[in-house]
């Protein structure tokens, strides 16, 4: 098969089938038609490789992201996070774990960078790098700079922020995906509501929407409907504003860059690993940031890759001296080329990296248990008339 043939290659390209390392009877495939799963292992290292293969020709299936508790704050497994998808969209059939994300208090799991979630913009881009499927079902994986912006009645342009935490001098819109309030402390708040004939909810990228100031709300953490936003001044901003005043219209921008139209799905994390066909350069050694130290030495990881023909979920467990000890990125690089893989980006790895596959999770997490973690990529098996109805529209 394309998976083994890849693998052989890759071990022969560290030397290590000549020294019988390659532990042929502990690798198993379990494959349904358009996906499968392997378990490689490599026992002079050792290393222990999870890989899903999905076929990127079957109409059956189809990558999406999900995050904690179906809103864009909080934090559960991978498992639970299954768990609580809609089977109207398919039924799961794979994940991996996701972004890199915030872990305090009220805004743990909030992610690092952009999410999209089946079309609902949850989290703003960061300038950093971001998977994302377009609106013809071509994955890429770039940088993405959020221009999102309000635009005042005297036409002022601000920038703004998403459904984060940091807005002690600046401004962050605030949709039903966050929960019941803002749980923002001070500030004022400006509680929008829609305006007859313009977009609304739920919140997507590259668009534009019309909103009315309906009350003006002072000391933060204002309440959320699912039929409002919040605007959040934090309160260093408040000076540089017009004060505001209920009835106000506001226009409100999602657009980014490069221009996202249409995109459903994405996540972020990062470095780019593999840019058509070639290894991407990763920051110099020698650096005592730990993002960047950590990405020379071998730990568990977790990434997302692509070529024409299928997608990769790639999964490495570490920190487990007797089962696998992770992998360097450059590691990741070189297993992903043997499989012929041209694309790829690094996810979270540590002790959040997980691979579920039907039904169970099927690495060895370094934390000897799931990590609560806040989002994933999940493969969904799609129905017959789920296909019908997507091509439709109906």
């Amino acid at each position: 098969m394309h998976w083994l043939f890849g693998f052989e290659k890759w071990l022969a390209m560290l030397g290590l089938l000549a020294a019988g390392s390659f532990v042929q009877g502990r690798t198993s495939l379990e494959a349904q038609p358009g996906l499968s799963y392997t378990n490689s292992r490599v026992a002079s290292v050792p290393w222990s490789i999870h890989l899903v293969e999905m076929d990127r020709s079957s109409r059956f299936y189809e990558l999406q992201s999900v995050h904690a508790g179906g809103r864009a704050i909080g934090l559960e497994t991978l498992s639970e996070q299954i768990a609580h998808l809609d089977p109207a969209h398919g039924i799961p059939a794979a994940a991996i774990n996701g972004d890199f994300y915030q872990r305090d208090q009220d805004f743990a799991g909030a992610p690092r960078g952009l999410q999209i979630v089946n079309g609902e913009l949850i989290s703003a881009p960061s300038g950093g790098v971001s998977f994302w499927i377009d609106a013809l079902y071509q994955p890429h994986a770039t940088n993405v700079t959020s221009l999102f912006q309000v635009t005042w009645p005297n036409g002022l342009v601000t920038p703004i922020g998403l459904n984060g935490e940091g807005r002690a001098d600046a401004l962050e819109l605030y949709t039903p995906a966050i929960g019941a309030s803002t749980f923002t402390p001070g500030g004022r708040e400006l509680i929008l509501e829609h305006i007859q004939g313009s977009r609304w909810l739920p919140l997507r990228i590259g668009q534009t929407y019309s909103a009315r100031v309906r009350e003006i709300h002072e000391g933060g953490n204002s309440p959320l409907t699912p039929d409002t936003l919040v605007l959040s001044i934090g309160p260093k901003a408040l000076a540089k504003l017009p004060t505001p005043q209920a009835g106000w219209r506001l226009d409100i921008s999602t657009e980014t860059r490069p221009a996202l139209h249409g995109v459903r799905t994405a996540i972020s994390g990062g470095p780019v690993l593999l840019k058509a066909g070639k290894r991407q350069r990763f920051p110099a050694s020698g650096s005592e940031a730990y993002e960047f130290s950590s990405m020379e030495e071998r730990h568990p990881r977790t990434a997302v890759g692509w070529n024409a023909d299928h997608f990769f979920l790639l999964e490495v467990d570490g920190r487990q001296k007797h089962l696998s000890v992770g992998m360097t990125l450059e590691e990741v690089c070189t297993y992903l080329l043997g499989l012929g893989c041209t694309d790829a980006m690094n996810l979270d790895g540590g002790g959040s990296a997980t691979l579920w596959y039907n039904g169970e999770v099927k690495n060895s997490p370094c934390d000897r248990m799931e990590r609560e973690i806040a989002n994933g990529l999940v493969v969904l098996r799609k129905s017959a008339a789920g296909i019908k109805a997507a091509a439709t529209g109906h």
